[in-house]
């Protein structure tokens, strides 16, 4: 989230994915409300066009170690 000082709103875009989910407003509770509903629309929208929505990280770990390990 950052803050544009011309337009006096806050802006933000949904980090790790490759799509664009973004919201603004001009105040914290409305910026977490915009926040819900871009989510909420990108997960319907996805859902209508059949596609899976991006998961931000896989959930798994890749470590290297040595074969004796």
């Amino acid at each position: 989230v950052e803050f544009d000082p011309e337009d006096l709103i806050f802006f933000g875009r949904v980090a790790g994915i490759r799509d664009g989910v973004s919201f603004h407003s001009d105040n914290v509770e409305g910026l977490i409300a915009a926040f819900h509903e871009a989510v909420d629309d990108y997960l319907e929208t996805c859902l209508k066009i059949g596609k899976s929505p991006q998961k931000p990280y896989s959930g798994n770990l890749m470590l290297r170690v040595k074969p004796e390990t």
